[in-house]
């Protein structure tokens, strides 16, 4: 029992400051949105004499919230040679500077007169969180027993719901949302960076990065003593020395050198296509409609923000959900039925905003759309994306997967924040319609072309890749669907 509790206190001291930075820093933007564009305006006006257009203010305010995804795309690229060169744990404890950088530049924006200073601190952000989203996944995969592997990394898309909703109730006006109170309210981010800086150097390191990387049978040893107690531990650490024999003599490979491998085409190819999906499904512009629906539904302005958290813990009750069945249900099920029911929805909720002014109940399925959607979401792609590149790839190839991965999360987040006021505007109530795409073909992909991964060893899942990498040389005929798909649920 005292082993499963070291368990669960690592994966709460790697989430509190990994993935929950990320889901808190997006939400905390949101309230303070008037006060620091009009802040922006009286720093100009007492700078230049001069106030800024509202087009000005505007472009400001995009570049401010688009600081984000920019610092997330390079802490996605850093995260790989960090998770090599410095190992998991301690990658995640040294993440922490650049939140300490950017809660003490916001912190102090106000009292210096400089919104430059925010838009700094937007990036520090990003960058903190572009590591994490990488490196904690990777962190507790490796730490965790097979047969609990896809729930122990699972718990990072928790931690990124409920960063989210923590961030909706800290900025309510009545807390930190005020006009008085903004920049403690983006300087907060700071708390979670301490926690993480006292609690996480008490826990092991990855037994697989100490074996595997670093050729440290001892340490391995003992950090796997930690994580597991007495209990035998002779079948694990035969299949690490297995997986050690089997990538002896390589090194860590770099992002390119993936594309150019043949043998990794199936994974490759999968985590392109999942990890585009996942931002490219819209799930995040549903938050920004949230507020336009609710209003037309006819709750008051001033309640929405109260609204708008019951979304966020929407994602956070089904991610737990998911947390708990997806050793049981598999990870091929899960992905299938978020996208499916998520098409679905994006169709009904189609109709309901093109009917929303002549039929009276319809702002009231507008609103069931959005929560269901953001169900559909929670349940399958929100977390399982995050544990594939750990399944899928083998030690030497798992710090570059990731770059891929969190690269391409961050490149779309910043995509569709860019493109999504457009659509709306060009497209009005059919703004869905891409995002629809998106669901469906992703669905089509994951019915065709992916295997299960649930409790296999990796090795058994890179030998089931291998079969379809080369399949093509072998055999003329093409993958003829999911019948070919066995599982081997030990």
């Amino acid at each position: 029992q005292l082993q499963n509790k070291i368990l669960i206190l690592t994966i709460c001291a790697a989430g509190i400051g990994g993935t929950f930075q990320y889901g808190y820093n997006i939400s905390i933007i949101n309230a303070p949105a008037s006060y620091i564009q009009t802040f922006m305006n009286t720093t100009w006006l007492e700078r230049t004499g001069v106030p800024l257009e509202s087009n000005v203010i505007l472009l400001l305010w995009s570049f401010t919230v688009s600081a984000y995804p920019l610092g997330g795309l390079t802490g996605a690229v850093v995260a790989g040679p960090m998770a090599i060169m410095l190992g998991r744990k301690m990658s995640l404890l040294l993440n922490n500077v650049f939140v300490i950088i950017a809660a003490t530049l916001s912190g102090f924006s106000r009292m210096a007169k400089s919104f430059e200073m925010i838009m700094l601190s937007r990036f520090f952000t990003g960058v903190n969180a572009g590591v994490s989203m990488n490196i904690q996944p990777m962190y507790l995969a490796e730490s965790a027993p097979k047969k609990l592997r896809g729930a122990v990394a699972l718990t990072s898309a928790s931690f990124t719901a409920l960063g989210l909703v923590l961030g909706q109730v800290v900025g309510l006006r009545e807390l930190l949302g005020g006009e008085e109170r903004w920049p403690f309210l983006l300087a907060s981010n700071v708390v979670p960076a301490l926690i993480q800086l006292t609690a996480l150097p008490w826990f092991p390191e990855s037994p697989r990065y100490l074996l595997i990387d670093r050729g440290d049978k001892e340490s391995c040893i003992s950090a796997l003593q930690k994580l597991r107690g007495t209990s035998d531990l002779s079948a694990e650490l035969e299949e690490m020395l297995a997986e050690q024999a089997a990538v002896k003599g390589q090194r860590a490979k770099n992002p390119w050198e993936l594309f150019q491998n043949p043998a990794l085409r199936w994974q490759l190819a999968s985590i392109v296509v999942l990890s585009s999906a996942m931002q490219l499904c819209g799930n995040d512009s549903m938050y920004f409609y949230a507020a336009y629906v609710f209003q037309e539904a006819g709750i008051p302005r001033d309640k929405i923000p109260y609204v708008v958290i019951g979304t966020g813990s929407c994602e956070l009750i089904t991610s737990v959900t998911c947390n708990m069945i997806i050793d049981y249900a598999g990870r091929r099920p899960l992905l299938l039925g978020g996208y499916i029911f998520m098409a679905g929805w994006a169709i009904v909720f189609m109709v309901a905003l093109s009917q929303q002014t002549q039929i009276s109940w319809m702002p009231y399925l507008s609103m069931a759309c959005i929560f269901a959607y953001i169900l559909s979401f929670g349940i399958g792609p929100a977390g399982v994306t995050g544990v594939l590149p750990t399944e899928v790839f083998d030690q030497m190839s798992r710090p570059a997967a990731y770059m891929i991965c969190g690269s391409l999360l961050w490149f779309n987040l910043f995509l569709v924040g860019t493109a999504f006021p457009f659509i709306v505007k060009s497209l009005a109530h059919f703004c869905y319609i891409p995002f629809l795409v998106v669901c469906v073909c992703t669905a089509l992909y994951v019915w065709f072309f992916l295997p299960e991964t649930k409790g296999k060893t990796f090795l058994e899942i890179s030998e089931e890749f291998k079969k379809r990498n080369f399949k093509t040389k072998t055999h003329a005929g093409f993958y003829k669907g999911p019948e070919e798909i066995k599982t081997t649920t030990l």
